[in-house]
């Protein structure tokens, strides 16, 4: 099981239970945000406490939950990040547009306000 999924009553959290999130695990990332999209998910936080490494198709992965959620008027919120994930991150300066926590507890904080 590459994912554990968390529905809660404010967002669905995707737990990235692999070391390495890159073109193999990337596609199935993809169809399983789309299908949580699909179902009316609007609020995904993806945690990536677990993942020390991410390529061009793991970016594509979050950038694809980033663009699901805001078509759908919801949020997106990236937490957990590792040291090497985070830089490639800020050198593909995406950390200016992506929702990033360190933490599950600041993700709460986040949609505390939410209805």
């Amino acid at each position: 099981m590459n994912f554990l999924i968390e529905k809660n009553d404010k967002y669905t959290l995707v737990r990235v239970q692999v070391e390495k999130l890159d073109s193999n695990i990337a596609p199935s990332l993809k169809s399983e945000l789309v299908v949580l999209n699909t179902d009316g998910i609007k609020n995904i936080v993806i945690d990536l406490t677990k993942t020390r490494y991410c390529d061009s198709s793991g970016l594509s992965a979050i950038l694809v939950a980033n663009r699901l959620c805001k078509n759908s008027q919801g949020k997106f919120v990236l937490t957990g990040l590792q040291d090497a994930v985070k830089k490639l991150i800020s050198i593909s300066q995406l950390d200016s547009i992506l929702s990033i926590t360190n933490d599950i507890a600041e993700v709460d904080v986040l949609f505390a306000s939410e209805v």
